[in-house]
C-alpha cells in the first residue's frame, strides 16, 4: 500500500506559488476559449429538463438570491449556482475534455468560480489564474491513476473534478499552503460520481456536486475548518482508498513548463468525446453521398469507445448522447450532428432506428481515443473506408477561435434566435481588462 507523507503538502505549494505573470500568454489564450466553450456549453444545456427539475428543487432548500445563473433570470445560493452552472455546462456532453485522462475540465471549475464571483468581485487576471491552476490540479491528479480510474467505472471529471473546483476557489480567496492543504483534504472527502450513471440525467449531479463541494470545501478551510495532513497518499487517503498505485510524479513534475489546459479538445458534437472521430467519418462521407443506401457500417476504435459506447439499443436522447450506434444511425438520416440528433424525438425516429441496427463497433488497440475508422458498406455493393487520426476539437485538429464564436452564438440562438452574443465575446476575449467577472454572467441573462 502506497503511503508517502507531505505529497499534498508539496501540491498545495506549487498552487500557492504559482502567479497570473507565471502564466504564459498561449496558456492565458486557451483559457479564454475554455470559458468561450464553457459558455456555449452552459447556454445550451441551462434550459434542459434535468436543470429545470433541479433548479425547482434546489429552490425549495435555497435561503438566499445572491448569485445569478449562467444563462437565466433566477438567482439563487452560491453553493446552488454552482452546482446548476457546472451541471448545465455538462449535460448535453458538450463540454471540453482533457484527452489523456477524459476529464471534462471547465465544467466544474468555472461553474464554482462565476458562482463564487457572485459573491465576492474578482477581476479577470485572477478568474483566469484560478481556472488554469484548478484545470492543472484536477488533470494532475487525474493522471497519475489513469487510465484505471476511469476503466474502473469511476466518473473522473467528478471524482478529479472537485480537486479541481476546490483548488480554483481556494486560490482566489486567497488561502496560504496549510488552508490548501485542508480545502484538498476537504475535496477529498466529497469525491464521488459513478460512469454506470452515463446517459442519464443522474451523471450530470456529480458533476454539478463537483463545483458546489469544490467552492464549499475553499469556504470552510477559508474559516479555519481542518482535515488530514496526507488526504491525497495517505494510508487511507484518496489514492489508497481507491486501491490505486498511483504515480505521484505527475501531481508536480514539470509544473510551471507542461500546462494541461493545453490538451483540451473542444466538441464539435454533443456526444461522448471517443464518438467524434466516428462522426467527422460519417458527416462527411453522407455530405459526399446524400442518396446512397446503406448496407452495414463496421466502427473502429479506441477499446474505450466500445467500453463507453457500445449501446444498439437506446429508448432517450440522453442515451443516445453515449451510443455510438445511435449517433452514426442519426448521422446517415439526417447528414447532421447537433443536439437536435441527440433528442428524444431522433432516438423514436424510425429511420433512425433501423440504421442503428446496421452498426457494428469493433475494439482495436491501434487507435487513439480522438481517433477511429468506418467502413460502410452500401446495398449497390459499393465499400468506403474512412478514417479520422485526429477528431475535429482535438488538440492535434483544434477548432478555431472563430469556430468556438459560432458554437456559442448557434448555443444562444437555440432559446433566442435574435439574442446578440457579441458584447459576451468580446468580454471574454478581454477579460483581464475586468475588474468584476460577474458582469460576463448578466451578459447570458435573457432580455
Amino acid at each position: 500500500m502506497l503511503y508517502k507523507p507531505g505529497v499534498t503538502d508539496n501540491l498545495a505549494r506549487h498552487i500557492a506559488a504559482t502567479r497570473w505573470d507565471d502564466i504564459p500568454s498561449q496558456v492565458r489564450h486557451q483559457a479564454k476559449r475554455s470559458l468561450v466553450n464553457f459558455f456555449a456549453v452552459t447556454l445550451a444545456g441551462c434550459r434542459s429538463r434535468p436543470i429545470e427539475t433541479a433548479l425547482r428543487s434546489l429552490s425549495e432548500f435555497s435561503g438566499g438570491k445572491q448569485v445569478a445563473l449562467i444563462g437565466r433570470e433566477e438567482r439563487i445560493d452560491a453553493l446552488s449556482a454552482a452546482f446548476l452552472n457546472a451541471a448545465g455546462a455538462n449535460v448535453d456532453d458538450f463540454c471540453d475534455t482533457h484527452t489523456a485522462t477524459v476529464i471534462h475540465p471547465t465544467a466544474p471549475v468555472a461553474g464554482a468560480l462565476f458562482a463564487h464571483a457572485g459573491l465576492r468581485p474578482i477581476s479577470g487576471g485572477d478568474l483566469l489564474l484560478a481556472l488554469v491552476l484548478g484545470n492543472e490540479v484536477e488533470a494532475r491528479i487525474g493522471l497519475a491513476i489513469s487510465p484505471s480510474h476511469y476503466n474502473r467505472g469511476w466518473h473522473i471529471t467528478s471524482t478529479c473534478g472537485v480537486f479541481g473546483a476546490a483548488a480554483a476557489c481556494g486560490k482566489l480567496l486567497p488561502l496560504n499552503e496549510q488552508q490548501l492543504v485542508w480545502v484538498l483534504g476537504i475535496a477529498a472527502t466529497q469525491s464521488a460520481g459513478l460512469c454506470e450513471c452515463l446517459g442519464t440525467p443522474a451523471k450530470s449531479v456529480s458533476v454539478g456536486n463537483a463545483a458546489r463541494n469544490g467552492l464549499w470545501s475553499a469556504l470552510l478551510a477559508e474559516k479555519g475548518f481542518d482535515g488530514p495532513a496526507e488526504p491525497l497518499a495517505g494510508k487511507q487517503g484518496f489514492y489508497n482508498a481507491l486501491a490505486e498505485q498511483a504515480d505521484l510524479s505527475f501531481l508536480t513534475e514539470s509544473w510551471g513548463e507542461k500546462w494541461e489546459i493545453m490538451a483540451t479538445s473542444y466538441k464539435p458534437y454533443p456526444c461522448g468525446f471517443v464518438i467524434n472521430p466516428v462522426l467527422d467519418c460519417v458527416v462527411d462521407w453522407r455530405r459526399e453521398n446524400p442518396d446512397a443506401e446503406v448496407a452495414r457500417v463496421v466502427v473502429r476504435g479506441n477499446p474505450l469507445l466500445a467500453i463507453r459506447t457500445d449501446r444498439p439499443n437506446v429508448s432517450t436522447g440522453r442515451e443516445s448522447q453515449v451510443s455510438v450506434q445511435h449517433a452514426v444511425a442519426a448521422a446517415l438520416a439526417t447528414g447532421k450532428a447537433g443536439l437536435a440528433q441527440f433528442s428524444d424525438e431522433c432516438v423514436r425516429d424510425p429511420e433512425v432506428i433501423a440504421q442503428r441496427g446496421k452498426v457494428e463497433v469493433v475494439r482495436d488497440e491501434g487507435f487513439s481515443t480522438v481517433s477511429a475508422a468506418v467502413d460502410i458498406t452500401t446495398v449497390d455493393g459499393k465499400s468506403y473506408r474512412l478514417e479520422q487520426r485526429a477528431a475535429r476539437g482535438s488538440d492535434d485538429n483544434p477548432l478555431s477561435d472563430a469556430d468556438l464564436e459560432a458554437k456559442l452564438r448557434t448555443a444562444a440562438a437555440g432559446w433566442n434566435p435574435g439574442y446578440d452574443m457579441a458584447p459576451l465575446i468580446d468580454a471574454i476575449w478581454n477579460v483581464e481588462a475586468s475588474m468584476d467577472v460577474s458582469t460576463l454572467v448578466s451578459l447570458t441573462a435573457p432580455r
